[in-house]
């Protein structure tokens, strides 16, 4: 009875070694967000893919590969050619993940570190070709449309190596010194011209205004004429009396200033000698 009950001790006590000994090694847990692929030693990856809870696995024998199936971000950044031979800098930011369907055609093909491997390659490729199809200034007027042919080549291209892009859009663009410079250059020879039009415009309108006084100094002078020979000496006599009542007005608005009119006689009775 004793023998029995100490070969049942040593059991579960080498039961106990065992699991503690490998029990991490027996299992492995999928996280929320997660997918697993387990790679066998024998028999190589299997096509089970695992969703998110405990499974168990042989010790040594299989390892499992965690993949993050919800959307990651990342940056691509190429330094690429437009049109007219403009260098440009330009950053992409992409919401990504894998398609779950493929994750073990992915493993078998691409590896754990998918992204790294796919898609700094075809964010390259897609961005020449398109930024190729634009000259410099199309870049900065049409920059939604040059973003929405990226995104569509950037998508298809992503699709063929399993892997969904969620949102593709342009975080940093970015010309080369020569451009900025031409563009300096330009601002000046617009503002330039402006003021040549500007100073064009104002000497025209002085030319016409200088038409203009002449024109009426004429059409004065023609008019003066006419009543000169219309009207004979009583023009110039009307001139004079105008003459004579401006000048009294402005004599008899000034004090300490007594006008004496002509004739034989005064108001102080002063004898006036004759000439």
């Amino acid at each position: 009875m004793a023998e029995k009950l100490f070969n049942r001790m040593i059991g579960l006590g080498s039961t106990m070694l065992f699991f503690g000994a490998f029990g991490n090694q027996m299992m492995f847990t999928v996280d929320g967000g997660e997918r697993a692929v387990v790679y066998n030693k024998f028999s190589g990856v299997k096509k089970t893919i695992y969703g998110e809870g405990l499974h168990f696995m042989l010790p040594v024998v299989e390892k499992p590969t965690i993949f993050q199936v919800r959307l990651r971000p990342t940056v691509i950044n190429s330094h690429t050619g437009t049109k007219d031979l403009q260098t440009v800098n330009i950053s992409l930011r992409l919401l990504f993940r894998p398609n779950e369907e493929y994750l073990v055609h992915i493993l078998k093909t691409l590896g754990e570190h998918y992204e790294n491997v796919v898609l700094p390659s075809i964010g390259n490729e897609v961005l020449k070709a398109i930024v190729a199809q634009y000259n410099a200034e199309q870049l900065l007027t049409q920059r939604d449309k040059v973003s929405a042919d990226i995104r569509e080549g950037l998508t298809a291209r992503a699709r063929e190596f399993n892997i969904f892009l969620d949102d593709v859009s342009i975080t940093h663009l970015n010309f080369g010194r020569e451009f900025a410079r031409a563009i300096e250059e330009k601002q000046v020879a617009q503002q330039e011209a402006e003021r040549s039009k500007f100073i064009v415009m104002r000497n025209e309108e002085e030319k016409r205004a200088e038409i203009i006084r002449a024109e009426g100094t004429a059409e004065a002078a023609t008019l003066i004429s006419k009543a000169f020979t219309e009207g004979g000496d009583g023009i110039i006599e009307f001139r004079r009396i105008q003459a004579a009542e401006h000048i009294a007005k402005q004599l008899a608005d000034k004090q300490g200033v007594t006008y004496i009119p002509g004739g034989n006689g005064n108001l102080l009775n002063i004898p006036i000698s004759p000439q």
